[in-house]
């Protein structure tokens, strides 16, 4: 399992040597804010929990869990999402 660990962080290592975007190459989930009424997700990789008061996505390498009130998946593709409601909190667990 080391090595995976190493080599994963090696990978990174690379991408930041290179100035490479990490969402791109390390398959990294793009969280974009405006205010706290709506989210923009890139690169998420499925809905685990929706509900209007939390909103629990998996990304690569972790889960992020929206909360708030009222909220509501606008739309959704393979690769991004938006979020709206009043989100009160972005946890990445």
């Amino acid at each position: 399992m080391k090595k995976t660990s190493s080599h994963h962080s090696g990978k990174e290592a690379l991408v930041e040597a290179l100035r490479l975007p990490k969402d791109v190459c390390l398959g990294a989930m793009r969280v974009t804010l405006t205010g706290n009424s709506e989210a923009w997700i890139e690169n998420y990789r499925g809905i685990l929990e929706y509900t209007g008061q939390s909103i629990l996505l998996q990304g690569k390498t972790c889960q992020v869990c929206f909360e708030g009130s009222g909220l509501a998946i606008d739309y959704y593709t393979n690769e991004d999402m938006k979020i709206s409601g009043c989100i009160n909190a972005v946890r990445y667990l």
